[in-house]
């Protein structure tokens, strides 16, 4: 059977731009501008897009338009048995999207709250009572919050009506969940910069603060918004790539889509920043006593700053409903090419119908979700995205390794440039080869050692045992086995993997502790299984 295509160039850029877009560009990213040095963070920022983000986008890319399958097939036909890198991949893009879906129907609820402003002189404890009935913890489930797991089964039902019926029905749809935030946006920025205060919060946005740039943290955090934004590591954008001609131009593509995704993002930056601006007016109060990041910026800070907007309940009803619109298109493209990703992985390896594996990936992401329209969903929510983030680092350095040192990375860097006007030509190996991994590895590395000298956010070691590293080192075994499948009727490699798992959650565990020894005996136990799973892979290997 022929492979699906694109109705054209255009429905795949706009596809890309808008699985690229997300709810981050517009509560994560500027936030992270104003306090990451303004105006002068756009300097690293430029240089993290051109030395890792383009490169790797287009790395991306050349792997789907070259083997013409998604990230379960085409990683193997790099090299022989790494197809695990791409189950890995689409195993963290179904766990994002179980609790991403949630967050867009927090947008939903958010549309209809703003009939009305009814969250007005209660922002918070709207936010945290009415709409999440937040309990006290990981293990406090209580009951389903209704209005979510409704909100839930509608964005799941979109997802389906969207993909079910393959990429030339995605391409039409993209038109509109793509144009109309722009649209709304420009809507917002013109409001946003008439109101009182708005240059002031503009300032704090956008004023240079050149001594950040001395900080490493801040080139740091500079690279990982641009590996996280432009949907790196997730496999999409290779299964995306997968369904247009092999003739296709990689460059421009991949210089279009992330230019795109920059641009939103600081334009975002005025839209919100100008409101917030008038708030700290309003409140008589500094903008970075009122500035946040996450849910909590678009949830209870910017809908503060509509419920005092001037021009009475309408206008403020108008521009409430505007604003969770944005982020509910924002938030829908987002979803659904992830489960698009995770589709095509079980239509390329298993030859399953395309209209029931969407039905099934879309079930289970509903069913799962469950854990999240919960009482307790917050905390879940949080401590998975964490480790998520951390699984999409770990993919795209194996994939930046496995380009750039063991496959012809010169014959790859031909192709990528034979089919554009762009050339990226000895740079794009510099970039994939040395410096991609290296800031990957260093984002990782003290991710994980801040990690290990401090909980995160406090939370009890069970619940990050179990959301965290439990989930995280279980989908790479998954993978493993999903790549071997021969391998289940192995019991040796099975009872191995078992016994490995069971290895790294007690080395993960117990580098919480404070001692040296305690740590050492942890390293010691992380050693001795990665040694394991080395061996049933090679034992798996021979089956093949």
């Amino acid at each position: 059977m022929a492979r699906e295509r694109w109705s054209n160039r255009g429905a795949f850029i706009m596809a890309a731009i808008g699985s690229a877009i997300g709810l981050g560009n517009v509560w994560r990213f500027p936030y992270l501008v104003g306090t990451s040095g303004g105006g002068a963070f756009f300097i690293p920022y430029v240089i993290a897009l051109v030395t890792t983000g383009i490169p790797l986008v287009a790395l991306e890319y050349y792997l789907g338009i070259r083997y013409q399958h998604g990230p379960s097939e085409a990683y193997g036909f790099v090299k022989k048995r790494t197809n695990f890198i791409g189950w890995f991949a689409l195993g963290i893009a179904a766990m994002i999207t179980v609790y991403y879906s949630v967050v867009i129907s927090y947008a939903l609820n958010y549309i209809v709250g703003s009939i009305g402003v009814k969250w007005a002189g209660r922002e918070k404890d709207y936010f945290f009572t009415d709409i999440l009935n937040i309990s006290g913890g990981h293990f406090d489930f209580g009951e389903q919050v209704l209005p979510l797991v409704i909100g839930n089964a509608i964005v799941w039902i979109a997802i389906f009506l969207i993909i079910f019926k393959g990429v030339k029905v995605v391409g039409k749809i993209v038109t509109w969940t793509v144009g109309i935030p722009w649209v709304l946006l420009a809507v917002l920025i013109v409001r946003g910069v008439m109101l009182e205060g708005a240059f002031t919060g503009l300032d704090f946005y956008l004023s240079p603060d050149f001594s950040k740039l001395a900080d490493p943290q801040v080139w740091l955090a500079a690279y990982g918004q641009i590996f996280f934004s432009l949907s790196l590591g997730f496999g999409l954008m290779i299964a995306y790539a997968s369904y247009m001609p092999k003739d296709s131009d990689i460059n421009t593509n991949a210089w279009v889509v992330s230019f795109a995704n920059c641009a939103t993002s600081f334009f975002s930056g005025f839209a919100i920043f100008s409101t917030i601006g008038y708030l700290a007016a309003v409140s008589g109060v500094n903008v970075s006593d009122v500035a946040a990041s996450g849910p909590g910026l678009a949830f209870v800070v910017y809908s503060t700053a509509i419920a005092q907007l001037p021009g009475g309940i309408i206008l403020q009803s108008v521009f409430g409903v505007l604003f969770f619109i944005i982020l509910f298109t924002l938030g829908i493209d987002s979803a659904f090419s992830l489960v698009e990703g995770v589709v095509t992985g079980l239509k390329d390896t298993f030859k399953i119908d395309r209209v029931k594996a969407t039905a099934a990936v879309c079930v289970f992401g509903f069913s799962a979700g469950l854990l999240i329209t919960s009482r307790a969903g917050l905390y879940w929510l949080d401590s998975v995205d964490r480790w998520m983030n951390w699984g999409l680092a770990i993919v795209g350095l194996m994939e930046a390794v496995l380009i750039g040192w063991f496959f012809n990375v010169k014959k790859a860097s031909e192709d990528i440039d034979s089919t554009s006007s762009i050339k990226f030509g000895s740079f794009w190996i510099i970039c994939v080869k040395y410096i991609t991994p290296v800031i990957l590895l260093l984002i990782i590395g003290t991710n994980f050692y801040s990690e290990f000298n401090g909980i995160y956010e406090g939370y009890s070691k069970s619940a990050i045992m179990i959301s965290g590293w439990g989930l995280l080192t279980f989908l790479m075994f998954i993978a493993l086995v999903l790549q071997d499948r021969s391998s289940l009727k192995n019991p040796v490699v099975i009872i191995g993997y078992l016994v490995s798992f069971a290895g790294f959650l007690f080395a993960f565990y117990s580098f919480y502790g404070p001692e040296i020894q305690t740590r050492f005996i942890a390293a010691a136990v992380m050693v001795v299984s990665l040694a394991i799973v080395v061996f049933c892979f090679k034992m798996a290997g021979k089956n093949q």
